[in-house]
């Protein structure tokens, strides 16, 4: 995971972090998911106690109050260089021991049908390919 935040934002917290997210306004998912649970987990093992300004269970809403300069959030490093361009925000810094997990489940043992197959190469592709 990686913490954005408009751009003024972002080099503010970019040049003490982690520690500059002690106090800082955030934005987050609501405390029923995992990544929620795994982030808390990941703050109070350093010490950290963000001031949590909001809670989403709508990424796309988390991110478009994110985007407003009103706090940073947290969203998948995989997805940095489409947020960005999309909305304008920056990477603060990353949370390597923080990571959200996919699911793909089908009934079938074996995949067969040629979009689930597509989709399939394409994540495996996409998501391990090693980068950050």
């Amino acid at each position: 995971m990686t913490i954005f935040a408009a751009a003024r934002e972002a080099a503010r917290l970019r040049a003490r972090f982690p520690r500059s997210l002690d106090g800082a306004r955030l934005h987050v998912p609501t405390e029923s998911t995992a990544l929620r649970r795994s982030l808390s987990h990941w703050f109070d093992a350093q010490g950290i106690r963000p001031a949590i300004a909001a809670e989403f269970q709508d990424s796309a809403l988390l991110v478009e109050f994110g985007r407003t300069g009103d706090g940073a959030f947290p969203g998948p490093s995989i997805l940095e260089d489409e947020l960005r361009k999309r909305y304008g925000v920056e990477p603060a810094g990353r949370l390597p021991d923080v990571q959200e997990r996919f699911y793909a489940i089908s009934v079938e043992r074996r995949l067969r049908h040629p979009a689930v197959l597509a989709i399939t190469e394409a994540a495996r592709a996409e998501l391990f390919s090693g980068r950050p």
